[in-house]
């Protein structure tokens, strides 16, 4: 009789293997079982494997405690083992309601539907969510639109959610509470939006506000009111005007049904007070206003609530020029103010605090004539001459060659200092241009008032420059200037190097420079002499040179001697 050799490991397992069957591909699954007992806590349980299990009582418990399983009744567990050390399945209804759940909420993620689940518990950060056999994180920024101070309320309570993200490995799910109120609230905004118009007038509850404006509540649907509609007057901050909580009539000015935006007037509600603007207010009217607002350029001047105008910098004063506004006038300051352009498109009108008031160098023409004596107090000390205060609160300047005689502009300037009273004549007034022009020199005694034009006097020569000679009448008289085309009608004659300073000659006073200072011509002294001896010793039509006509003169004179 033949023997069987031993079976070797590999051929046990192979036996094994065999005996087991399909039964290892219940692992790791869900399947159906039949309650076929209940001992004492336990479960007993028949999945159709060699042996039943055995699931704790509690898997099969309610919310209240109540068992929810019977002899008989078919129930889906997880099979975690096929067989245990005892040789019985290792089930789990938990792991089953789990593994359930796991499926059900990945087809509504991938749907992007809604879940319901229950809040029950609070954790660091959120609180936990009860979806149905699987436990989800709620962030406490998803609660709500809004933060919420007290959750009880809303624990306990089932209630719809949107899966943010979730991770079945890690058994990580992120839902949110807030994005299902945000999907409400914007289908009821977009059926509000519908029912509303431009030109709308309607009631709101203000919500919010800021620096800009207030965001104000429509019934469902926020709308923004900006500070510039609030009001035709000029406004600083929105808190002026309206505080929140307040109801307020405003009028819809633009609806963008896209992005869902309205924007809100209340001035709108108002009658427009630039409505006739050009007629209330002609240029070159004169009005009384209030300094709302400063800035580099300017300030604005209320004429009216709702109605402001520019004074730019430059149409503030006659006198202050290159001065900060803020120098000039002060908010809430009440100035007059003349109109000098109205835009009532534009709802701009140009003002002028100067043109209020005379402009300082008419006046000034108007009591100071060419001529007259007036004194002041020296401003300031440049390279070409003194700037002197006068009344008025305007400037006049004396040019360096007209601050004393017999001397050179930079000698002259060393004799004054900023803060010296000095006394100064006249000498011109441009109004348009705003200039005062002032001789200290021609204010002595014995100055350039004395000389007249056509006036022959005796000269010095003080200076012998390129273009003509520097001279003086007498010793302490006024200095002018001879150009060199008037040093004499020949003009080979016409050299300023032929003379040297100190040499005295006779010229005719043409004219004055800057009002006072004269200009003399030895051209034109020669040229009067000329006519006068020909209408004197005769005609020169015969063609006769002067040298002829004064020669015949000469020998009658001889004759007759």
């Amino acid at each position: 009789m033949a023997t069987m050799a031993m079976p070797s490991r590999e051929d046990f397992a192979a036996l094994l293997d065999q005996s087991l069957g399909n039964s290892r591909s219940f692992e790791g699954r869900v399947v159906k079982g039949r309650v076929t007992a209940i001992e004492n806590d336990l479960v007993v349980i028949d999945v159709g494997l060699k042996s039943e299990g055995r699931v704790p009582l509690r898997e099969f418990t309610g919310p209240g405690g109540a068992v929810e399983v019977a002899v008989g009744d078919e129930v889906d567990v997880y099979v975690d083992r096929v067989e245990n050390a005892l040789g019985e399945a290792v089930l789990s209804r938990d792991r089953a309601r789990r593994e359930a759940a796991w499926d059900r909420l990945e087809r509504q993620f991938a749907a992007g539907e809604r879940v319901e689940g229950t809040i029950f518990g609070r954790v660091k950060g959120g609180f936990t969510v009860d979806l149905g056999g699987v436990v989800a994180f709620l962030p406490g920024s998803q609660v709500d639109i809004r933060p919420v101070r007290d959750v009880g309320p809303l624990m306990g309570i089932p209630q719809p959610f949107q899966i943010l993200k979730m991770d079945r490995k890690r058994g990580n799910i992120v839902v949110s509470r807030r994005a299902i109120l945000e999907e409400s609230r914007a289908e009821a905004r977009s059926g509000l939006i519908q029912s509303l118009t431009e030109g709308q007038i309607i009631d709101g509850v203000v919500k919010n506000i800021t620096d800009y404006g207030a965001f104000v509540d429509l019934g469902g649907i926020d709308g923004l009111l900006h500070v510039t509609d609030m009001s035709y007057k000029r406004i600083q901050h929105p808190s002026e005007v309206i505080a929140i909580g307040d109801t307020v009539r405003v009028q819809i000015i633009r609806i963008n049904r896209e992005t869902q935006r309205i924007s809100l007037g209340m001035k709108q509600l108002e009658s427009d007070p630039w409505e006739g603007a050009a007629a209330k207010y002609p240029v070159g009217a004169k009005m009384r206003g209030r300094v709302t607002n400063i800035t580099e350029y300017g300030a604005f001047v209320e004429l009216e609530p709702g109605i402001e105008g520019l004074v730019h910098v430059s149409e503030m004063s006659w006198t202050k020029k290159n001065v900060h506004p803020g120098k000039i006038v002060s908010t809430s300051q009440e100035v007059d103010v003349m109109v000098l352009e109205v835009d009532a498109e534009k709802r701009r009108i140009s003002l002028g605090i100067k043109q209020a008031t005379r402009n300082p160098w008419e006046k000034f023409a108007e009591d100071h004539p060419v001529g007259t004596l007036v004194e002041g107090e020296v401003k300031n000390a440049t390279e070409f001459g003194l700037f002197i205060g006068l009344d008025g609160d305007v400037d006049g300047m004396v040019h360096m060659s007209d601050i004393a005689w017999g001397m050179t502009g930079e000698a002259a300037l060393s004799l004054y200092r900023k803060g010296d009273r000095v006394t100064a004549r006249v000498l011109e007034v441009d109004v348009d241009r705003e200039r005062i022009s002032l001789g200290i020199k021609q204010a002595a005694e014995g100055g350039a008032k004395e000389l007249r034009k056509n006036e022959i006097v005796t000269v010095t020569v003080r200076e012998v420059k390129d273009g003509g000679l520097e001279v003086q009448v007498g010793e302490d008289g006024p200095t002018g200037f001879i150009k060199r085309s008037d040093l004499s009608r020949d003009r080979d004659e016409q050299r300023p190097e032929r003379y040297q300073v100190g040499q005295k000659l006779d010229a005719m006073v043409i004219g004055f420079e800057r009002g006072r200072r004269p200009t003399f011509s030895v051209k034109a002294m020669q040229i009067a002499e000329e006519k006068q001896q020909v209408a004197q010793y005769g005609s020169s039509d015969s063609g006769a040179s002067l040298g002829d006509i004064l020669g015949a003169a000469l020998n009658r004179a001889r004759e007759n001697g």
